[in-house]
């Protein structure tokens, strides 16, 4: 049984991420053996955001274990310490981002279902993403009519 530590977790940058975004990833749950829950560690660099604001249709979980974190959900802004716990449900209610305040890299743990597709909304750009197992059915788009019926292109 492989048992990761977190606290000796070896980060990956994606050099494709902007600075406002400039977050590290260690995929803890992949490294323990977990299938059927996504488990994620993240070092968010100060001043930067993890995600744009967006929200899915999977309840996520949080847990803020160093450093300076804002939250801000539908209910506003607020700041996190080490130690909290934030339960965000699926949907619009449970919209966030997580962004690092202080002057040192702020350490947090994300927890979601694995499951796919996987879809997430962002209102601030209008977009939504979808993810699937097949690289070439991943999409990010932006809706600008807000809305298009069920058999539109198709008939």
């Amino acid at each position: 049984m492989a048992r990761p530590n977190i606290f000796a977790a070896r980060f990956e940058h994606d050099p494709d991420d902007p600075p406002a975004y400039a977050a590290a990833e260690a995929n803890i749950g992949e490294l323990a053996g977990g299938r059927e829950l996504t488990v994620r560690m993240f070092e968010i660099l100060p001043g930067a955001s993890l995600c744009p604001y967006h929200y899915e249709y999977v309840e996520e979980w949080l847990v803020v274990l160093s450093g300076e974190v804002e939250l801000r959900s539908p209910a506003g802004t607020e700041a996190l310490q080490p130690g909290d716990v934030v339960c965000f449900p699926a949907g619009p209610d449970g919209a966030h981002q997580t962004t690092n305040r202080g002057s040192a890299p702020a350490r947090i743990v994300m927890f979601s279902p694995a499951t796919v597709p996987s879809v997430a909304v962002y209102p601030d750009s209008g977009k939504v993403g979808v993810w699937t197992e097949s690289e070439a059915d991943r999409f990010m788009f932006r809706r600008t009519d807000g809305s298009v019926d069920y058999f539109d292109g198709e008939l």
